[in-house]
């Protein structure tokens, strides 16, 4: 892709360089927006879960039935069958629109996780949770990628576009202090299955409020016109994912969900050792705040070095962070740590999203953002699954261990692959692949 330089020619563009221009309050400027303040707001609350309901459901099962690693199994389908069925329901919104498709999903995902908690209250089968769950996560969907998807079509120009990111990656952590907090204190100081059936009522209530906002609401593909978005056609069979560039990225967002899945079930078990698993909310929220924080001043700057590096060094300064977690024998070291590793978090994440974004034509957008959820959901079900695993052979410390080599396998895979992400071209002109002037 090029934009005109100078002279009115056309000067070429890579996945690089950013404007450095700036506005005095970038995200009062973007919250300005007509509407964009009611859907972000609705959105937050709508993805909520996304926080809750993942260690949620390992409080609810290892409190009801006695066991990490059957909580690890349960939980590990719910997200699988979210990951790899958002993506398809972002393919259908792309297509079909975002109330049309979305609100008998919701229907669904709500009867099914009260189904959920009804079982495991009930000590059902192991296998029936696993049903329940799979309907319960497969219909779930992407809000994350819904919402960003009404800002590329509510926010035109690039930079203002970052910031919007940016502020939609602090609201995900801003989820990730407050949900498990909550979910942690509702299943162990009211009952185990509080957590999973707040969760449901509190997305339920926001999915309804940001699906009722219709002027937001980005027109189907086919509809859109050349002065919005470009010239566009409806989405073809090939998958985003399989895209240049949108494998790497996939594989990578996979491992670094790995780190969280682990990381989650291992701080549950390591505050049990410490014999205060209630603060296991609390020390998560550490890690999430580091993110948040770092997520707002990143959302703020417009850095002119190359995006892909960036997203690169990220990588590199989360699996150092996480390395720390062998070295931390308490409650409080292992906050600390968090907080502080949790500053590579929201950055890398908003890169990664940016990246997505110009790796696809504008009518993928939602799928190609979709698959970025999709592969943090799956890794975070495997590390799950493998830190709940190795967990009940040696103990909580075997789980950050899980951590600590997706850590370094994420970071492996973006250096490797550095040299090509650098030589793509972008689809759609981001904040992120703007040559400077």
């Amino acid at each position: 892709m090029t934009r005109p330089d100078a002279a009115g020619k056309a000067a070429p563009r890579r996945l690089g360089a950013c404007d450095n221009r700036a506005v005095p309050n970038p995200y009062a400027d973007v919250l300005r927006v007509p509407g964009a303040a009611a859907f972000s707001g609705a959105g937050a609350l709508a993805r909520l879960p996304q926080s809750m309901v993942g260690i949620g459901t390992v409080l609810m099962v290892e409190g009801l039935y006695g066991s990490y690693a059957a909580a690890g199994r349960v939980s590990g389908v719910l997200v699988i069958a979210q990951a790899l069925l958002s993506p398809q329901v972002a393919r259908w919104v792309d297509r079909s629109g975002q109330r049309r498709v979305l609100l008998p999903m919701l229907a669904l995902t709500t009867l099914s996780l009260t189904a959920l908690v009804v079982a495991a209250w009930l000590r059902a089968p192991e296998a029936l949770l696993w049903l329940f769950a799979l309907l319960g996560g497969g219909s779930q969907g992407s809000y994350g990628s819904y919402v960003r998807a009404r800002w590329s079509y509510v926010v035109r120009e690039p930079k203002r576009l970052h910031t919007a990111y940016s502020l939609e990656s602090a609201v995900d952590e801003l989820g990730f202090i407050i949900g498990p907090v909550l979910a942690t204190t509702l299943a162990t100081a009211v009952l185990p299955p509080a957590g999973v059936a707040v969760a449901v009522v509190l997305g339920g209530a926001g999915a309804l409020l940001f699906l009722t906002q219709r002027r937001t609401e980005p027109p189907l593909a086919a509809a859109v016109s050349g002065d919005r978005i470009g010239t566009v056609r409806a989405p073809g069979r090939r998958s985003a994912v399989l895209m240049p560039g949108m494998p790497i990225l996939a594989v990578t967002f996979v491992a670094m969900g790995t780190i969280f899945g682990a990381s989650d079930v291992a701080t549950v078990a390591f505050a049990q050792e410490q014999g205060n698993q209630g603060l296991s909310g609390l020390i998560l929220a550490a890690f999430a705040l580091g993110s948040l924080v770092a997520g707002l001043v990143y959302g703020a700057l417009h850095l002119r070095s190359s995006l892909s590096v960036r997203f690169v060094i990220g990588l590199v300064g989360l699996a150092a962070g996480v390395s720390l977690f062998l070295v931390t024998h308490s409650l409080l070291s292992l906050a600390a740590v968090m907080s502080v590793t949790g500053l590579a978090i929201a950055p890398t994440i908003i890169n990664g999203n940016a990246m997505a974004q110009a790796l696809v034509p504008p009518e993928r957008l939602t799928e190609a953002l979709a698959w970025v959820s999709a592969a943090l959901g799956v890794g975070a079900s495997l590390g799950s699954w493998l830190a709940g695993t190795r967990i009940e052979e040696a103990g909580a410390a075997a789980g950050f261990h899980v951590a600590m080599g997706a850590a370094w396998a994420s970071a492996l895979i973006a250096l490797v692959t550095l040299p090509l992400l650098r030589r793509l071209r972008p689809h759609q002109p981001v904040q992120d692949v703007t040559e400077p002037a």
